[in-house]
Formats: C-alpha cells, sequence, structure tokens
C-alpha cells in the first residue's frame, strides 16, 4: 500500500500580483527596450522636418557639367541647375517662415543615390534624369530641363549611326544614362566606363577612345571650354531624357516645395518674367557659352509648357 502523499515541505512562495500600473510601466521599459535594439523600428525623420530643425538644405551636384553644374576658377558652383537649387532654397524660406542656407556637397554620378538613401544629402540637382531603375530607390521632381545623349569624336570622323558603333570603344560615365543608351543601340560597342567626364574628355583627347557618350549639353559645353574646340565635334542621337532633381523616397511634402519651385520658375521664364528670363538666357541665351539651337530651344519650350499643363497655374502675385 503507498503512503499517501504528504503536503510539501518547502511549499511554493505565493505568487504576487502586480498592479495594473506597475504592468504598463514593465511593458512601456520592454519595448523601448526592443526599439532601441532595433533603431530601423523608429520613426524617421522627414527631409522637410531635418531642414527645419537645421536651417539648412543640403544638396548634392556635379563639378563638372556645365553649363547644369560646375565649378568656377573660384571653386564656386554655378549652373542652370544650381539656380534651379537656390529656387528651392528661397521657396523653403518662405515656407518655414526662416533664413534656410544652402549647402552645396560635389558628388559622382555613382555617389547620388548611395547618399541620398544614406541621408547624407537631401536633394541632387546637377544633370540627373530619370529612369525606372533609379525610381525604385528614389523619386524625381518635375523635370526642368532637357538632354539627351549623344556623342563626341574627333574630327574628320564620319556622322556615327548605331550600326557603327561594333567593336568601337565609347566611353561613358559609370552611372549615368548615358551608358545605358549605348549598350542599348549597339550591344556590341566596347563600353570603358569611366569615373567622372573629365577622365572622359581626356580619354578622347589621349586617343585611347573612339569617342565619349554623354549628354550633348554638357558635350556642347565643354568644346566651348576646350583649347582646341575645332579639333572635335558632336554627333549622333541616342536619346531623349528629361532633367530632373532626385530626392529621398517617401518625401511627399518635401516634394512639393521642390516642384512648386521649378514650376514657378518654368511659369514665370514661359510669361516673360524676370528674374526668371535673366536666369534661364544666361546658360541658354543666345550670349550664353551653351546656347541653344533653335530646334532645342522650341523643344525645351514646349517640354517647360507641357510640365506646367499638368499642374495648378502659380498665383500672379508670387511669380
Amino acid at each position: 500500500m503507498q503512503n499517501p502523499v504528504e503536503p510539501s515541505r518547502f511549499p511554493h512562495p505565493p505568487v504576487k500580483v502586480w498592479g495594473r500600473g506597475v504592468r504598463l510601466t514593465l511593458l512601456t521599459t520592454l519595448c523601448s527596450l526592443f526599439t532601441l535594439a532595433n533603431p530601423q523600428l523608429v520613426s524617421a525623420e522627414t527631409v522637410l522636418e531635418k531642414i527645419e530643425r537645421t536651417s539648412t538644405v543640403t544638396a548634392g551636384t556635379n563639378k563638372n557639367t556645365l553649363p547644369f553644374a560646375f565649378q568656377d576658377e573660384q571653386g564656386q558652383f554655378q549652373g542652370y541647375s544650381i539656380e534651379m537649387l537656390k529656387q528651392i532654397q528661397a521657396q523653403l524660406s518662405k515656407k518655414l517662415g526662416k533664413e534656410i542656407n544652402l549647402e552645396l556637397v560635389a558628388l559622382t554620378p555613382n555617389e547620388r543615390i548611395p547618399k541620398l538613401v544614406a541621408g547624407e544629402v537631401d536633394i541632387v540637382c546637377d544633370a540627373s534624369s530619370y529612369t525606372w531603375e533609379r525610381d525604385k530607390d528614389i523619386d524625381f521632381s518635375v523635370s526642368y530641363g532637357l538632354t539627351g545623349t549623344r556623342l563626341l569624336i574627333k574630327q574628320g570622323k564620319k556622322a556615327w549611326e548605331p550600326e557603327m558603333l561594333v567593336n568601337q570603344k565609347i566611353a561613358a560615365v559609370a552611372g549615368t544614362t548615358n551608358e545605358i543608351a549605348i549598350r542599348r543601340a549597339q550591344p556590341k560597342a566596347q563600353i570603358i566606363v569611366l569615373p567622372d567626364h573629365t577622365q572622359g574628355y581626356k580619354a578622347l583627347e589621349q586617343g585611347t577612345v573612339d569617342a565619349f557618350a554623354a549628354d550633348g549639353i554638357l558635350l556642347e559645353g565643354w568644346l566651348q571650354t576646350s583649347q582646341n574646340p575645332e579639333d572635335f565635334t558632336v554627333v549622333g542621337y541616342f536619346s531623349r531624357e528629361g532633367i530632373a532633381c532626385m530626392v529621398p523616397e517617401n518625401n511627399s511634402k518635401f516634394v512639393n516645395q521642390v516642384n512648386y519651385s521649378l514650376v514657378r520658375f518654368m511659369e514665370g521664364y514661359l510669361k516673360g518674367k524676370e528674374p526668371y528670363v535673366k536666369t534661364f538666357d544666361r546658360w541658354f541665351g543666345p550670349e550664353a557659352k551653351v546656347p541653344l539651337t533653335q530646334d532645342l530651344r522650341s523643344l525645351v519650350l514646349e517640354t517647360m509648357q507641357l510640365v506646367i499643363d499638368f499642374k495648378e497655374e502659380i498665383p500672379e502675385s508670387d511669380l
């Protein structure tokens, strides 16, 4: 016969029932610790909030893409895209009710999207054009300019068509749509990828490549500053692209201010108002370093009109 089970001589300690307030405190503490261990869960500061907090908009741009963005002999950034950034700076100052500073950072084409995604720059305005691949990681403003891929070659060569690019060494800057356009036009071309435009011009001058693929306006700009422009010519049309600013994804309030600034500029220019006309003509007018041909000028104006037609008209008092 089994002996009856004796009560434990070591009874369990009584269970302590925590009050509701204590339980909430513990829960809050645990959530805080979990959030600290997972910083990606913290609600991120928007670009507009960052600009308001720091009183600065940090913009990435290029130092050798005349006439859109370049550094002059004094190291100052100049160009049409720099003027657009100043328009955006003024609009942000008005919107936020205080002076907003513009900090410009020189970036190579390959650095633009990583710097935007990392939050190191708030916007990029240089000679960037839209692609579906780029749009996976960042957002774009409305288009404020027009360009396209062309080839810079030495004088004496024939105007090149796609079938003439087979086995030809074509330089292109890494991370640009020009590289994509040439590969699409002639897969059998030998693409020589270089880090920046300066290296592309140098490679052509030294004869290590047969041509340099870049935006037509940039190539024309380089010819205007070259010591021997008569030795080169710009040929072919391999793409047509709109110029736009790039911004971090999911920042609609910031994009609204950027787009308002750009549309206001284009609308003001088309209405013949200053300082918009003077600003545009400084870079693309008859006396500019890179004057637009009549055909390209007509195309640019048509593109501007198309962009603003899809937006509400800017109040006359704000032009």
